[in-house]
């Protein structure tokens, strides 16, 4: 399901806005222990930023980067490999917000509108994944 997202101007870097989001999580009390994330989230900063709240990066690995605090000794782990598959989870709902839910191209001007477009959107997709994964629980 969807918990959580944040529109922002499309020149604000992918691990710019992921930290924005976190920092929304822990004024709301939620405190992740690991953060699966893509290649684009292979910056130094980030992975240190991450690292001093106490939260695992599982990010993809760009072949050739050395960057510290992001090493063997965590995409060795099982966990690691665990989250780089649920990955793909995520970027469905991405998918699905851009098929379906219309958030391809925005109809509407200015961050907050947009904003509120989004959380319909993502509404809409809970709501139709918790009615399936109902179905499938019942089928059993």
């Amino acid at each position: 399901l969807c918990v959580d997202l944040l529109i922002t101007d499309a020149t604000l870097a992918e691990h710019q806005a992921a930290r924005q989001l976190l920092t929304r999580a822990r004024r709301r009390k939620i405190h992740p222990k690991t953060l699966g994330a893509d290649k684009g989230y292979h910056v130094k900063d980030f992975v240190q930023h991450l690292r001093e709240h106490k939260i695992k990066p599982h990010i993809a690995r760009i072949d050739g980067r050395k960057t510290p605090g992001l090493d063997g000794r965590t995409s060795c782990t099982e966990g690691y490999k665990v989250s780089q598959r649920k990955r793909k989870r995520i970027e469905e709902i991405f998918g699905w917000l851009k098929t379906v839910g219309g958030m391809r191209k925005t109809r509407f001007i200015g961050e907050a509108r947009t904003q509120i477009a989004a959380y319909l959107s993502a509404a809409a997709y809970n709501l139709l994944r918790i009615a399936k994964l109902q179905d499938a629980g019942s089928a059993a």
